[in-house]
Parts: C-alpha cells; structure tokens; sequence
C-alpha cells in the first residue's frame, strides 16, 4: 500500500481561535530529539533506501501530524461536552485511558461536562438513552486500580444517524472511541454521519487490541500487560510438563490473526519449544511435521512445551470440518479451536509410538484481558490519553492517536482500519522466535543405546535448552 502526504492528513473543524492553556509553555518550544512542535511532521517509513525511493523533498515525504497541544484551540472549554466510550473487547489499560482523559479535560482545559456512554455503542442508542454515567476527577481517581472498563463494553453494529441523534440530543463536542478496529469502524461511520449533517463535532479514536494487530501504530496499549501475564503462564505449564513423565504442555493465547503475543510471551519466559501463530503454517503429520516434532522433544528431553496463538491451524481445522460458519456480533468469523486439536492429535500420536503422554493444557484469554495495566501500560495509556484531548481541543477529528516510531502522532482513522498489522514471516521478531525456541534446528533423535534409562529415557548425549 502506497500511502503520500495527502492520505495522511487529518480533518480539521475549522481555524482555531481561543488560546489554549498551554500557549504560554509552548512559544518558545522547537523540535528536538525529545518534542515534535506542533508544526512539524512525523516520517511514515524511517530507512534510508525507503525514503530514496520517493525522490521527493523531505516536506513532501510521507508523514503524520506530530501529536500534543496546540498554542489556538478551536472549541472554548467552557462550553464543551465530552463523551467517552469503550467498545469490544477487554484490555488492560482502559480505565487508565478513561481516568487520562478526564483528568486532562478538567484539570487543564477546565471542561466542566463529561458523560461515559454505557456499554460501548450500545449506550448511544436511542432504546438506551439514559444509559450514561458523569465522570468527575473523584470518581475515576482510582479506577486505574481495577481491570476491565468502569463503563463496560460490548461488540455489534449500530444505526450511525441514531448514534449521532444521541449525541445531538446530550450536547456533545467532542467523543472520545477507546476501541480494536471494529470500535474504529463505528467510530468512522459517526464521524461520516456527524460531516453528513454538518455538525461541529470532533470524534477522536484511541485505538486498542490485545492483539496489537492494528496498523500504523508501535504497539497497542494493554500489549505490554497482556503478554507479561501470558509469559506466566507460559512457565507455569513449563513446570507442569517438566515435572510428569512424557510431559506435553500447551498454552493457548490470544490472536486471531495475528501472533504477537504468543511470540513475545514466549521469548520473555524463553520455556516454549514449539510457537505456533496464524502467519506461519504447519502441517501436523509426516516427517516434518508438528507431531513428529513433538516426538523427538520428547524422548530428547522428557517433555515438550508448545504456545499456540488462538488463530494458528485454521486451515487444519476446516480441512477436518471442525470450524462453524458462524459470526460473532462484530461480524467476525468464528474460529475452531486449535487447542482441542493439538490435545486429542499429539496424544493420539504419542501413544501409536509407544509413549504415554501427560498432558497439561492451559487457555487463559479472559485471565489475561482483565488484568491491570503494569507500570509501562499505565503511563502510555496517560500520554495516550493526553494527546487524544489535546487533538479534539484543537478542532482535529475523524483521527486516531498513535505512537508512532516513539512519537505520539495523528493518524487519520481510516488508515488505522485499512489492513491488519501480522507478524512478518521473514521479520526479525519470527527470526527471534525461532532462534529462541531452537525451531531452527531439528532436536536430535536419540540412539537406542544412548538413552540414560534413569532419567526417564532423556538423551545422555542430547543438549537440552
């Protein structure tokens, strides 16, 4: 996909007028290594050769509008309504965004009106009208403590003209979306409806998925805290395999379409043998396959310790007539169960060859998305926070706000829908991953007469990681 200058220009309102609270602080401030000012733009692509390949002037290279606050605003605080809203699935560091947000609207900008809508989108409808709470500084103070989102969630399409009825009828300036790409979809569809009618309201995404599958963005918040909890996870079943004869540990993560949290909570616990994701495939029978691989692990070092991602074996699954041709309310297939397979196959297949597994299995999805945002999380969900309201304040909208190449930036909301960020095949954190769980090499296969038979059939001879 090749993107130029004009495809990454955010909308505006209109001319900014009113001084923001900030102007004073930043008249003298310029770019630096630390600060992009509020003029200058952020590279799309960062490599030499990528940039050569343009031949354009660098102001007419591909960039992204640098994030923060800005000297003009264009609403005036002290009639402005806010509303906020958290849509699709849990993530950690969402009442931490919701908390950010409020503390920035009120504390700087002075905004005397916030409303939390319900329920995600559902909460905007007209049959749900009253569904809304106030959010005040003392009643988000602490909810940073907590997992989950203190205004719930929920996934499904809604009318955009009744949505945006909701949002005529509360007074409402600027929304604030905290949600993955079906949030983003809705979000899109509102502000279109919103430009339809001519109305003056900023719609800001502040983008999340556990996944980290979304594009044009560094990582997601909540991936850190994610697969920090997946890695856990990952030792604990470690332990448990190590610790039964013909041990077969699996953990089943998080990712859809895209495996970065089983390949980043494998290389943080560095357990795994085995990382299966939806962006390599891999067959189960023959001398190459995953079974085969499973047998060796075994009788080399005594057990074997697999991560799958969620959506890895999809195609195993249909060729077995084992996936529904069903839809969850976002309208996404979906998916068979890859967990249950590798269970009933490497079983199967251990005890034809004469061993007798022990199998320790593990799916910890929903102890993983409601957990609480460490450290990390917590302060990239403030700074997220900070720039969403920074961007609405200054009349930007139809936009997300990103980190981008550790710049926080603006990011038109289409773009952030467009494609699904994956990990790369022949990148170099897959190269990471293979180096790590040794799935580069082959583990030896043990001779008859090397077996140390008091050590539970392990190879005298064999390096074990």
């Amino acid at each position: 996909m090749t993107l130029h200058l004009d495809d990454l220009r955010v909308r505006h309102l209109g001319e900014c007028h009113y001084d923001s609270p900030f102007s004073e602080m930043l008249a003298a401030k310029k770019t630096s290594p630390h600060y992009v000012a509020e003029g200058d733009r952020v590279l799309l692509e960062d490599t030499v050769s990528m940039l050569a390949e343009h031949g354009l002037p660098p102001d007419r290279l591909p960039s992204f509008e640098a994030a923060g606050p800005r000297r003009k605003i264009y609403f005036d605080p002290a009639h402005v309504t806010a509303g906020i809203v958290t849509a699709g699935g849990l993530c950690p560091g969402l009442n931490d965004v919701i908390r950010g947000l409020v503390q920035e609207l009120t504390v700087h900008y002075e905004v005397k009106r916030i409303l939390g809508f319900r329920n995600g989108f559902r909460g905007m409808t007209a049959e749900r009208c009253n569904d809304t709470i106030e959010l005040t500084p003392d009643r988000v103070r602490d909810i940073h403590n907590a997992g989950g989102t203190i205004l719930g969630s929920s996934r499904g399409a809604q009318d955009a003209d009744e949505m945006v009825d909701s949002l005529v009828l509360r007074g409402i300036n600027v929304l604030f979306v905290i949600g993955g790409d079906g949030g983003m979809r809705a979000a899109t569809r509102l502000a279109a409806a919103i430009r339809a009618r001519g109305l003056d309201i900023a719609v800001i995404g502040v983008p999340k998925t556990i996944d980290n599958d979304l594009p044009y963005t560094d990582q997601s918040f909540g991936f850190q805290s994610a697969f920090a909890q997946a890695a856990n996870f990952i030792s604990s079943v470690s332990v448990e395999a190590a610790a039964s004869p013909d041990g077969i540990g699996i953990v089943k993560l998080m990712g859809r379409h895209s495996g970065f949290i089983a390949c980043y909570a494998s290389l943080a616990r560095n357990a795994a043998d085995i990382v299966l994701i939806p962006e390599v495939p891999f067959v189960l029978e023959g001398p190459d396959g995953l079974l085969a691989r499973v047998e060796r692990h075994v009788r080399a070092k005594g057990f074997v310790v697999i991560v799958a991602a969620e959506g890895a074996g999809q195609d195993l699954l249909e060729q077995r007539g084992l996936l529904e041709d069903a839809t969850d309310a976002s309208g996404n297939a979906k998916l068979g169960d890859i967990g249950a397979l590798l269970r009933e196959s490497i079983t199967a297949h251990l005890t034809e060859v004469g061993l007798a597994p022990t199998i320790r299995y593990i799916d910890p999805s929903y102890a993983i998305r409601s957990v609480t945002a460490n450290a990390y999380d917590s302060v990239y969900c403030l700074r997220l926070a900070h720039a969403a309201v920074h961007a609405a304040m200054a009349g930007r909208t139809e936009t997300a706000v990103v980190r981008w190449r550790r710049r926080f930036v603006h990011v038109p909301m289409p773009l952030i829908i467009s494609h699904r960020n994956q990990v790369d095949p022949d990148g170099d954190l897959w190269m990471s991953v293979l180096e790590a769980t040794g799935q580069l090499v082959q583990p030896r296969t043990c001779d008859p007469l090397d077996i140390d038979l008091g050590g539970r059939g392990v190879c005298r001879s064999t390096a074990v990681r």
